[in-house]
């Protein structure tokens, strides 16, 4: 019995000190916040993440000229899918994924300094501030600052467990 608990114990002080050096050497990364996907029929799509799902539908964003651009669907208090309708520079298929990050002008640092390809930060209509790094094979990895005021933190403080 003494042996099984020093087991266990050994295991969980390594898993303990392995989450310490991952949140060390990735500051400010809250986590992954969003897979992007492009859909051909958004409305359709929309009906099958929320009704066959049951994803509750947490906000969307429309244009100037009031067409849906994109719907964040909620799969947990954190966690979201985004549909965007494909178009001829979004082709149906996955688009991004996004991590949360809790401070922009750090994480672009950070990921700077490691030689990252980075984009500058802007504001999105959702109010989130973004920016972009490409990955060696073209995929693209959304950062994201969820401030109060942004309709991500707003769904996130929605949520009922």
């Amino acid at each position: 019995m003494r042996g099984f608990i020093l087991f266990v114990a050994g295991i969980l002080v390594g898993l303990a000190v392995e989450a310490a050096i991952a949140q060390t050497q990735n500051r400010g990364i809250v986590g992954m916040n969003h897979v992007a996907l492009s859909v051909p029929d958004l409305d359709q799509a929309v009906a099958y993440y929320t009704k066959t799902m049951g994803f509750p539908e947490a906000f969307r964003s429309r244009d100037e000229k009031g067409q849906t651009t994109l719907v964040y669907v909620q799969i947990s208090r954190n966690t979201f899918v985004e549909l965007q309708p494909a178009n001829a520079q979004r082709p149906p298929g996955m688009n991004h994924f996004g991590l949360h990050v809790e401070n922009m002008a750090a994480a672009i640092n950070m990921f700077k300094q490691r030689g990252a390809n980075v984009s500058e930060s802007r504001v999105s209509p959702t109010k989130a501030i973004l920016a972009n790094i490409t990955d060696l094979n073209g995929v693209r990895i959304e950062l994201a600052e969820l401030p109060p005021e942004s309709q991500h933190r707003q769904a996130m403080e929605r949520w009922k467990q």
